[in-house]
């Protein structure tokens, strides 16, 4: 089970830029689409991508590098 959650919606250049990273850490996480749920929309909006990690609801805002997920995840 997915530790994490990446915010992201479809055609956000960033989000791409985001995942790629989490993929190059080996980070495991899931991805929800914002557009699906109004409330997610409304937070996470001008945010994205955001990675959010389950254990204690801390959040990673973008911008972050390689060296910023690695620390946030402890992979």
């Amino acid at each position: 089970m997915a530790e994490f959650v990446l915010y992201h919606t479809d055609g956000c250049h960033l989000c791409h830029l985001a995942e790629a990273l989490l993929q190059e850490a080996g980070v495991t996480y899931l991805m929800v689409d914002i557009c699906d749920d109004e409330l997610l929309a409304e937070r996470y909006g001008v945010r994205i991508p955001v990675l959010l990690r389950k254990q204690d609801g801390a959040e990673l805002g973008w911008p972050f590098e390689l060296v910023d997920v690695t620390s946030f995840t402890g992979v």
